[in-house]
């Protein structure tokens, strides 16, 4: 079963590290983050998932 998070703070340390984690398993991930560009490979790799 997959879950939907909201984490804050995507574009580096934890809140990185966590995303990148949970789209690996097949979660969905509502990312915030001031540096938008820093996502581009995930957004590439896992669309809509992002």
């Amino acid at each position: 079963m997959s879950r939907t998070w909201f984490i804050t703070g995507t574009s580096s340390g934890f809140g990185l590290e966590m995303t990148e984690r949970l789209l690996e398993r097949g979660d969905r991930v509502a990312a915030t983050l001031r540096k938008p560009s820093v996502l581009e490979g995930l957004k590439t790799r896992y669309g809509e998932q992002l």
